[in-house]
C-alpha cells in the first residue's frame, strides 16, 4: 500500500459549521481508493476530516469554500484554492467509516475528475 501524507489545514466553509454528512465522521487513519496515478488503496491520516472535501488541493493553503447542498447523507462543497485552482466535491456516508467522494475541477491549471472509497480503518499512529 502506498502512503500518503495529507497536511492539517483546514477548508474554510464561510463560517460555517461542518457539513451534516461530516457530523459523525472522525479524523483518523483512512484508507483511500481510487487515487489517480495509484495502484491500490493508498493511506492518510487525516487530522481535519473536512479536508476529504477538497482532497485534490489537500496541501493547498488560502482555500474557501461552502457547501451548495447538505441532505444529511450527501454533502456537495464547492472550493476556490487561488491560483492553484478549484473544485466540486460530493461526498455520500455511506457509514461513518465509509465514504464516496466524487470530486473534479482544476488543479495546477489541469482538470482532474475521480471517485474515491474512503474507509476509516483506526487512529493515527504518533
Amino acid at each position: 500500500m502506498a502512503a500518503v501524507a495529507a497536511s492539517v489545514g483546514a477548508l474554510a466553509l464561510g463560517g460555517a459549521t461542518s457539513p451534516s454528512t461530516l457530523a459523525g465522521v472522525k479524523a483518523g487513519m483512512w484508507e483511500l481508493e481510487g487515487l489517480p496515478g495509484t495502484h491500490g488503496p493508498a493511506r492518510a491520516c487525516l487530522a481535519d476530516i473536512q479536508l476529504l472535501t477538497r482532497y485534490e488541493h489537500r496541501n493547498s493553503k488560502g482555500c474557501n469554500g461552502k457547501p451548495v447542498s447538505d441532505s444529511g447523507s450527501s454533502t456537495v462543497v464547492e472550493y476556490s484554492c487561488g491560483t492553484a485552482g478549484f473544485g466540486r466535491t460530493k461526498i455520500e456516508a455511506i457509514t461513518p467509516r465509509n465514504l464516496k467522494i466524487n470530486t473534479q475541477g482544476i488543479s495546477d491549471q489541469l482538470p482532474f475528475n475521480y471517485t474515491l472509497n474512503a474507509h476509516r480503518v483506526g487512529d493515527c499512529g504518533k
